[in-house]
């Protein structure tokens, strides 16, 4: 999803007297005396060709919920029985360790869905979710989440290409954390994450922390800042606001080719 979806996902205003929209799509959510969210199913990806309908069916379905950060929205090996779309906000897939460390796993931003694959096995949660930062988080009953699965070809399709990328990503991310150098594991996982933005530029958005790159990649973050700094120093990076911006992607893949580390 890209930056001006996820602005218009859920959008406010101090306007408590606004009419309700006709669109079926829109949910209007009093947040407080002053302040109006406004929230456009039509910007989450996986329901954006949803007929009026099977929109408006949803909105009757879909309960909302705030998180605080560090909260836990789903934990590992609990029953899977909704499907869960984040709104606002930033999640994180988490392993605990048996000594209580966490794992970073993959991140989710605006948009986003999960606790689809626990729901189509019938299964507990392979993994726990917590809040990176305040976050508002939908629930849709699994029944429902089940028969758009089969009943709405536009999901259906989404689902699948979306189970697809992930068995690959997860097989591209296993292989990244058998890097033994841990300089290598970052530029691997900057490939790994970067999307193409221009012909000769590619970006990684939405640019997770130090902190949680090192735990998806299990090295320090100083390590990860380190690395970073040196490759801003190459101009091969650099940082825009929440964006990474990988100005010479060229050298990048040959950092990653080479048995060398990138310089200090």
């Amino acid at each position: 999803m890209t930056e001006q979806d996820k602005k218009l996902l859920v959008s406010m205003g101090n306007d408590a007297t606004s009419p309700p929209s006709q669109d079926k799509s829109v949910i209007p959510v009093q947040a407080g005396n002053k302040v109006n969210i406004t929230i456009n199913l039509r910007h989450i990806p996986l329901l954006e060709k949803l007929s009026p309908d099977e929109m408006n069916q949803i909105k009757k379905e879909l309960s909302l919920r705030y998180y605080a950060r560090r909260e836990m929205i789903i934990k590992k090996d609990a029953q899977g029985d909704n499907l869960l779309f984040l709104l606002s906000g930033r999640l994180q897939a988490i392993e605990l360790t048996d000594e209580g460390r966490a794992i970073g796993l993959s991140l989710l931003s605006p948009g986003d869905f999960f606790g689809e694959t626990a729901l189509i096995n019938q299964s507990s949660y392979t993994a726990s979710v917590v809040a990176l930062s305040k976050a508002l988080v939908a629930f849709l009953p699994g029944k429902i989440a089940l028969h758009l699965f089969t009943h709405s070809p536009s999901v259906a399709h989404q689902i699948q290409s979306h189970l697809a990328k992930k068995v690959q990503r997860d097989h591209k991310f296993r292989a990244l954390l058998s890097i033994n150098n841990t300089a290598k594991r970052i530029l691997g996982f900057l490939v790994l994450m970067k999307q193409k933005t221009t012909e000769k530029q590619e970006s990684v958005e939405n640019l997770p922390t130090h902190q949680e790159i090192a735990n998806m990649i299990n090295t320090s973050r100083e390590t990860v800042t380190r690395t970073l700094l040196a490759l801003a120093h190459q101009g091969i990076i650099r940082k825009d606001a929440h964006r990474l911006i990988i100005v010479n992607p060229e050298a990048l893949k040959k950092l990653v080719k080479s048995p060398e580390k990138p310089e200090n």
